[in-house]
């Protein structure tokens, strides 16, 4: 069993890289405990400045992306995340020593996140199509899920050491820290074997943003799955605000139990992760469909919960359907992808998960102010689980499939496919649904043939 959850890593490249994530990505999430706290601190526990902070360092991303995942089609992947990492090294450590001298205020604050966030947005897209280039297409999911994995870890004892850290010395010493941890991927990176990675020819034509745009929209199997991201991540995906505020103002605690917070959606999403390791093919649209109607069903339980215990302990699912859903996508889309245009899909990709923060932070940022960060909480998952609906209904229409329910000698809830040849619109349905499993752990989605 562990052999087959760690099989990626024995290849020497991508091990390499996955260790210098790990390490740099805990450095990551101690960052951003300090600097959702900083913030709070700076502003009398403003939520809308939480919110506007987080917008903009999320707000390159809806302007450069798709210009990363251009770059990362035409130029040397490799090279593009050393160069990334090193400007990021730089402005960790500038912002570090402004709180380190007192001399840090809101708006500088403001500024190094905008500026975080136009390197983090060449670098991530180009990130997330290199790992291609360094395992086979039979071990990516595998790769996938354990880089989600190595996120999730980091995130679990990233907030947990912020905590402790922000307690005890304060914000300043834990940017500094972070701008050591950019240092492990760029080393990782020059310690590769160039000639072991498989590296897709460069393409002389077709290299523009919208040439790869042109490409995703042909493809309805790619199109919905990104979709229902683009809407879940909307609504949904503001936990590093809403547990912030809830944790400073409605719980009236201090940094290490917000750490805690984090550190409990981060252990499901772990297992989210982890969960996906052992798949060798293409998940379903079930797969993706039934995960994110799990996730808005827990998050709005995480909204709904009244005590300190209970929101932490319902964190921990929430969390593993989140990464699962978020797994399932990355999954189905890349291997749904030629190689020639991963890089500007997975660049769409990073733009939904990440590019919608700047749109619905400052409105979740608002929502908390005004009604509370519970409000925010449980209307973002019953908007959750009303886009996972819309996107079933529309794939079994487009399909021509319908919902069967079995009740022996089992319980179980499956898909039954148009038969072949009864419409154009089937068959063309049926490309990627007819002998696909709904594998959402717990459930009984399946799709029969």
């Amino acid at each position: 069993m562990l052999r087959t959850t760690f099989q990626s890593l024995g290849v020497r490249n991508y091990r390499l890289f996955w260790s210098g994530q790990l390490i740099k990505l805990i450095g990551v999430w101690m960052q951003f405990i300090a600097q959702d706290w900083l913030v709070l601190e700076l502003t009398d526990d403003s939520a809308y400045a939480l919110g506007l902070v987080t917008a903009l360092q999320f707000t390159p991303i809806l302007l450069l992306t798709l210009y990363g995942g251009k770059l990362a089609d035409r130029y040397d992947k490799r090279r593009l995340i050393i160069g990334a990492n090193g400007v990021l090294s730089v402005l960790a450590l500038g912002l570090g020593l402004l709180v380190a001298t007192g001399h840090v205020t809101v708006v500088w604050v403001f500024a190094f996140a905008g500026l975080i966030g136009v390197a983090n947005a060449i670098e991530t897209p180009v990130r997330q199509a290199f790992v291609s280039e360094m395992v086979g297409r039979e071990l990516l999911p595998n790769a996938l899920s354990l880089s989600a994995a190595a996120f999730n870890s980091a995130r679990i004892v990233g907030p947990a050491l912020a905590g402790l850290a922000i307690a005890a010395l304060d914000t300043g010493p834990v940017f500094l820290l972070n701008t050591l941890t950019y240092l492990a991927p760029m080393v990782a990176l020059w310690r590769m074997r160039v000639a072991d990675l498989d590296r897709a020819p460069k393409p002389m034509t077709d290299t523009r943003v919208r040439d790869g745009l042109r490409y995703l929209v042909r493809h309805d199997d790619l199109l919905l799955p990104i979709a229902l991201l683009f809407a879940i991540g909307l609504v949904g995906f503001n936990f590093q605000l809403t547990l912030a505020v809830l944790a400073k103002t409605v719980f009236h605690t201090g940094p290490s139990q917000f750490g805690l917070f984090s550190a409990a959606l981060a252990l499901g999403a772990l297992g989210g992760a982890l969960a996906g390791t052992g798949r060798r093919a293409r998940p379903s649209v079930y797969v993706v469909i039934g995960a994110a109607f799990g996730f808005g069903a827990l998050e709005t339980l995480v909204g709904l919960s009244p005590t300190f215990l209970t929101t932490a302990l319902v964190l921990v699912p929430t969390g593993f359907f989140m990464i699962y859903f978020a797994q399932a996508t990355n999954q189905r889309v890349q291997l749904g992808t030629e190689a020639a245009y991963r890089g500007r899909v997975m660049a769409m990709f990073v733009l939904v998960f990440l590019g919608t923060t700047p749109i619905g932070g400052p409105v979740i940022g608002w929502l908390s102010e005004q009604y509370g960060p519970r409000l925010s909480i449980w209307v973002g998952g019953l908007a959750s689980m009303v886009a996972a609906l819309v996107a079933l209904v529309w794939q079994l229409r487009r399909s021509g499939a319908r919902i069967g329910v079995r009740l022996r000698p089992q319980p179980r809830l499956y898909v039954i496919p148009l038969p072949r040849g009864e419409s154009r619109a089937a068959v063309a349905g049926l490309r990627d649904g007819q002998q696909e499993t709904a594998g959402v752990p717990g459930s009984r989605l399946h799709a029969s043939t």
